[in-house]
């Protein structure tokens, strides 16, 4: 029998914090059991974790957090590098003995990039190196139409992948094997990951939900109380009729296939078949991204190039859209949502996309921007083509056209103003926690005040509907 210590597998950590439903992981395991080894998880802080918006940043710190305490549960930990993915893995490599390292793939186009890279260079050292899938239910290179390339509607899609097999999510493994030795490790608050977000990230922290078991149990209970009115309710802005998994899942706290699956254990309604359809939006988004990444920075429809929108972030309705005191309530309220928990209802972003390109004829990518900085369920492919989307640039985008009329929107989707009351302060007698909440988050350099009067329309609808119309009419393509 060799005396030989058996040589661990390093798992690369990225948005990825989950132990259920995990294909490489489990992979890694099976491996290491069949070798007599470990597994190390190791997370690497390198420029595109370093490059992330306040909000998002904060929250992948906090993920970390109680994905290191998961782990630790199991008798492992999460081992803790800052540098260039290449050189700490390669740093790793000589201290552990590691011949083998995996990961769970990523799409964006920096991503696919870095990863490409890592692993050329790690296999002409001699080191076997595996990439494997569950961040999304399907490959982007699995899904193609009958001519052969990628979809740019999304309703064929969908009706290409609704009834495919989706592999049933992998339990949690009970234990994770420690190694003989554990290589040295950053401490996660040295890393500042929440330097950002400053006073906001303690206002925020009240409404986020970290972890995979938190992920699990809201999952739960959406299956329980409200999936089977998903279909009627999930468009009302003064109720709770989503999932709110965007932010579990944009962290990796939540696979894609235990929420398909699941959704699928609750029946066969309206409700079941709309949350699913979302699912595959999400996929959508991913596979357009993949397979064109200027989805991601530059209109998808080239010739949207040409259009007279505004791109200086100076100007005074951009200034007065970002401090969510654009004068229309419904706009105003679902900013500060997002200021105040992190997150925005799907149909406020609508809303609030629709104001920004349309009634203050402004740039897409300035909306983009400032929501990828202030989302903690940030997600580069779905932010890209929600923007584009509404702003009609994008792939099976909305017409131009169809101007969101904020007031009309409200009073379809905020019946009894309960959704405007609760986010917006001003003109209140006794305001509730929520909307004070919002001057709690906002940098003190605003110099914003609840008992501030409340501005009159920044862009009235009327103006900015007849603005936006003319442009249209008047555009060149």
């Amino acid at each position: 029998m060799s005396d030989t210590p058996a040589k661990p597998v390093l798992f690369w950590f990225r948005r990825d914090l989950r132990l259920a439903d995990h294909p490489g992981l489990h992979a890694a395991l099976e491996r290491a059991r069949a070798n007599g080894g470990a597994v190390i998880p190791v997370f690497v802080h390198d420029r595109e974790a370093g490059g992330l918006g306040a909000a998002p940043r904060w929250r992948l710190g906090e993920g970390l957090r109680v994905f290191a305490e998961a782990l630790a549960e199991k008798g492992s930990r999460l081992i803790l590098r800052q540098g260039e993915p290449l050189q700490v893995l390669r740093d790793l490599i000589d201290e552990t003995g590691a011949d083998c390292v995996m990961w769970q793939r990523a799409y964006a186009p920096d991503s696919i990039e870095r990863d490409s890279d890592v692993k050329a260079a790690l296999q002409k050292d001699g080191i076997e190196v595996e990439s494997h899938p569950g961040h999304l239910l399907f490959e982007p290179w699995t899904v193609e139409t009958k001519q052969g390339g990628f979809y740019k509607v999304y309703t064929p899609m969908w009706n290409m992948v609704k009834d495919r097999d989706v592999p049933e999510p992998l339990r949690a493994p009970s234990d994770l094997r420690a190694p003989d030795r554990w290589p040295d490790s950053d401490a996660l608050d040295d890393w500042e990951m929440g330097a950002a977000m400053r006073r906001g990230a303690a206002v925020v922290a009240a409404h986020a939900t970290v972890g995979e078991a938190a992920a699990r149990d809201k999952f739960n209970r959406f299956l329980r109380d409200t999936i089977a009115d998903y279909a009627s309710g999930r468009d009302r802005m003064d109720a709770h009729g989503t999932s709110e998994m965007s932010e579990p899942l944009s962290y990796g706290e939540i696979g894609p296939r235990t929420l398909w699956h699941g959704a699928k254990g609750a029946g066969q309604g309206k409700g079941v078949e709309t949350y699913l359809k979302e699912l595959v939006w999400r996929e959508f988004a991913y596979h357009l991204m993949y397979h064109t990444p200027r989805l991601l920075s530059d209109n998808w429809r080239e010739k949207w190039d040409s259009f007279p929108w505004k791109e200086d972030r100076r100007l005074r309705e951009v200034r007065a859209w970002e401090q969510a005191r654009t004068g229309v309530p419904i706009v105003d309220a679902a900013l500060r949502e997002m200021y105040v928990t992190g997150r925005m209802h799907n149909r406020a972003r609508m809303i609030v996309a629709s104001y920004l390109c349309k009634h203050c004829m402004v740039h897409w990518r300035i909306g983009q921007e400032w929501f990828a900085d202030c989302l903690i369920d940030w997600d580069p492919a779905s932010n890209a083509l929600g923007w584009q989307w509404t702003a009609g640039s994008g792939p099976d985008a909305a017409p131009y056209f169809r101007v969101y009329n904020p007031y009309t929107q409200a009073e379809k989707f905020d019946p009894d103003g309960s959704y405007v009351t609760a986010w917006v302060a001003e003109g209140q007698a006794r305001p509730p926690a929520t909307a004070l909440a919002y001057f709690d988050a906002i940098p003190r350099a605003w110099g914003l005040s609840p008992d501030d009067p409340y501005p009159e329309p920044v862009v009235s609808h009327e103006e900015g509907r007849a603005r936006a119309l003319e442009a249209y009419e008047n555009r060149d393509f």
